[in-house]
């Protein structure tokens, strides 16, 4: 059941709001004061809690402001029987989730302590899915090859540095990009992701720097693009060498005057955008067949970090089975399956050229072709099956 805290120095203001509340199934404690329920705070989680703004001692705006630290995902509840706007205002601004006053309406008291379990428990989850997120895009290895980059990604990350990240499909480039956005002072903004290799050549000003209605003959609406979703945020350019030579220009611009313009529009936009992109093509070569423009590669790459193939880093294969094994059960819901030493050693002999893309793949086919646990003979027979 849903735990709840009182702290109100009137007796009987407690003992009402206890019975009404204990009626709705909730479980109720009681602090007579501040003090005692900051003590209560420390020492239990509470979904909700209910907070007199005038009390002897510590009043309830102080207690909220300490309440912020100790446990700042309980929402509190402010009530008071002098209670005017400004000290509502002022309360919310603190970190309240809303205002009551005395006597409470009991259908209001009822809805508000709802609403504020509902947006705790939003909070809870919010936290578990960003767990399994960062957990799903772990970066796996202690390689020394793998080591490098966790080490460049540690000293770039907490900067607002543009950087160029190559290497190989399947090497875990895009990893690299969420792991420089996660640990930066930007991770509380947005991390928007192009494909650039995805989007027609034709369509790529648009999907990056969004279009005014009527721009173009299938713009029957105004888009807002990529740029100016990521505001405040990271942009991941991935496949950034299959980007078109007029889209270039435009980024480029982007970049030295942090200002877009939309397809078809007049009005300079501003963006306040960090910028990491990708790629698995040797863009000098690129520059040289005037394929790609050499200022916006030096504009890009101020860091370079190169993400190498697995091919260069095999001891970390039985870490990357290891977790692959555990996402596979967690997604059919099974019980992991285990992996004998002779078949690992196999793995880690193959050639990988789709890097650990492929090597998930392979996990995944003999989790599903195997027994309890994939032998040397399961992993020969699977691991690269003859196409007829």
């Amino acid at each position: 059941m849903p735990k709840l805290l009182i702290i109100d120095d009137e007796r009987a203001i407690r003992s009402t709001l206890k019975e009404i509340l204990e009626f709705e199934n909730y479980t109720v404690d009681e602090a007579e004061d501040g003090e005692k329920g900051l003590q209560l705070l420390g020492k239990t989680k509470y979904d909700a809690v209910l907070c007199d703004i005038k009390m002897p001692g510590m009043d309830g705006i102080e207690v909220l402001e300490k309440a912020m630290e100790i446990s700042p995902d309980s929402p509190f509840i402010m009530i008071s029987a002098h209670g005017t706007i400004d000290t509502a205002v002022e309360a919310t601004k603190k970190g309240a989730y809303d205002f009551l006053q005395k006597p409470p309406d009991l259908n209001r008291l009822l809805v508000t302590v709802r609403n504020a379990l509902d947006k705790s428990n939003l909070v809870t989850e919010t936290k578990i899915l960003k767990k399994k997120i960062s957990k799903t895009y772990e970066m796996v290895g202690t390689s020394p090859a793998l080591t490098r980059v966790k080490q460049a990604i540690e000293k770039v990350a907490p900067t607002d540095a543009r950087v160029l990240i190559t290497g190989p499909n399947g090497s875990g480039k895009e990893l690299v990009a969420r792991a420089i956005h996660e640990n930066s002072n930007r991770n509380s903004g947005p991390l928007v992701e192009v494909n650039c290799a995805a989007i027609p050549s034709e369509l790529i000003e648009s999907e990056l720097f969004g279009h005014e209605k009527g721009s173009f003959t299938s713009a029957v609406k105004q888009r807002i693009g990529k740029f100016e979703q990521a505001n405040g945020g990271t942009l991941f350019l991935d496949e950034v060498g299959d980007m078109s030579l007029s889209a270039q220009a435009k980024v480029l611009r982007a970049l030295q005057e942090h200002r877009i313009t939309r397809v078809g529009g007049d009005k300079d936009i501003q963006v306040d955008v960090r910028v990491v992109a990708a790629t698995n093509k040797n863009l000098l070569e690129e520059i040289e067949a005037r394929n790609f423009r050499e200022d916006l590669y030096h504009r890009l790459g101020v860091i370079l970090i190169h993400v190498p193939p697995l091919n260069e880093r095999r001891e970390d294969i039985p870490d990357l089975v290891h977790k692959f094994l555990n996402d596979i059960a967690n997604d059919y819901g099974n019980k992991p399956k285990t992996i004998s030493p002779d078949a690992l050693q196999y793995l880690q002999g193959l050639d990988w050229r789709g890097n650990v893309r492929e090597l998930r793949n392979v996990v995944e086919r003999l989790v599903i072709m195997s027994g309890p646990e994939i032998s040397a003979e399961d992993a020969k027979a699977y691991a690269r099956p003859v196409v007829t």
